[in-house]
């Protein structure tokens, strides 16, 4: 039996996300909620015979079947995000965020899936820290991460307007979610809107200092970071390594002591990962990467909360 959901935010996020539900053998949408109403989202929604409205959050709750709705995923903005949860969490929604607002706790899935089942709210980090923090967290299981940035680049024309307005939350909440969730010490996010035409596939740098003195421990932390790419590649098919994962000494007169916590042993060596994310063009052309690893994170999320309610049946 399908797990009935609703989408809120109706522009390029939720629109993709909605062709990916449409496909689900474990999810139905239930609805699909923008403020526009003219916005093509809507319209691929009711054309699709899915239950639409444009009146936000409190037209979804009087939509006819609300009640049959189980999750609700939400692709609008991080301070949109705060009122939709004030609203839909006492009727017992479960909330999948896609904002960078980080009310519930984060979930990468191919990291943490499993411990956040539960939850009422998970936030689904950013699209840098879907790409990113898999290898900050396949690094940080072998050697003690120190410190990880991660500068992600995705083609100006993939970013919306719900994109462009939470930069300063898309910086917050990554570099929180490299720490809590990667594993390092500390953590630092750079996004970069590329205007370059034709436009550019998502790519995404980690690099990462750790303390790997021994050659082996080296090439276990090449080992790991190339399982992990398979398992994010087993939800999103477009993500791969760049180029091969570079472990190289940090020279002895480097100050990277201004990078680490206080009292952090020195780190010995730095671990450069470049990776592309191509999309499944289901909604915008493949180069927007950005975009389908946030929905197909935030798909993963909900089917595996739905199979796991069907097992419990």
């Amino acid at each position: 039996m399908s797990t009935k959901v609703a989408i809120i935010g109706s522009g390029n996020i939720g629109t993709d996300l909605m062709i990916k539900v449409l496909r689900s053998r474990h999810l139905e949408m239930g609805a699909m909620v923008g403020i526009d109403p003219e916005s093509d989202g809507l319209a691929r929604a009711a054309a699709k015979g899915v239950p639409i409205t444009h009146e936000g959050v409190e037209g979804l709750t009087r939509l006819p079947g609300f009640d049959e709705i189980e999750i609700v995923f939400d692709a609008t903005s991080a301070k949109a995000h705060e009122h939709n949860a004030s609203v839909l969490a006492p009727l017992g929604k479960r909330l999948v965020d896609l904002t960078p607002a980080a009310i519930g706790p984060y979930v990468v899935p191919a990291v943490n899936l499993e411990e956040h089942l539960d939850a009422p709210n998970v936030n689904m980090v950013t699209c840098g820290g879907q790409a990113t923090i898999p290898v900050v967290a396949a690094i940080s299981r072998v050697a003690p991460v120190a410190y990880a940035e991660i500068v992600a680049s995705i083609a100006s024309r993939s970013a919306g307007p719900g994109t462009r307005a939470n930069i300063d939350e898309f910086t917050e909440t990554t570099s929180s979610a490299i720490e809590q969730v990667g594993g390092a010490g500390r953590g630092k996010a750079i996004i970069i809107l590329n205007p370059a035409e034709p436009p550019l596939i998502m790519r995404d740098t980690v690099l990462a200092l750790v303390e790997a003195p021994e050659a082996e421990t080296r090439e276990r932390i090449v080992d790991s970071i190339e399982k992990m790419i398979g398992d994010v590649a087993a939800y999103v098919p477009g993500y791969r390594l760049k180029q091969q994962v570079q472990v190289t000494e940090v020279p002895a007169d480097q100050p990277v002591e201004t990078l680490v916590p206080a009292g952090a042993t020195r780190p010995t060596h730095q671990v450069s990962v470049f990776l592309e994310v191509e999309g499944a063009a289901d909604y915008l052309p493949a180069y927007a990467g950005n975009l389908d690893i946030m929905t197909s994170a935030a798909l993963q999320m909900a089917e595996r909360v739905a199979a796991s309610k069907s097992q419990e049946n």
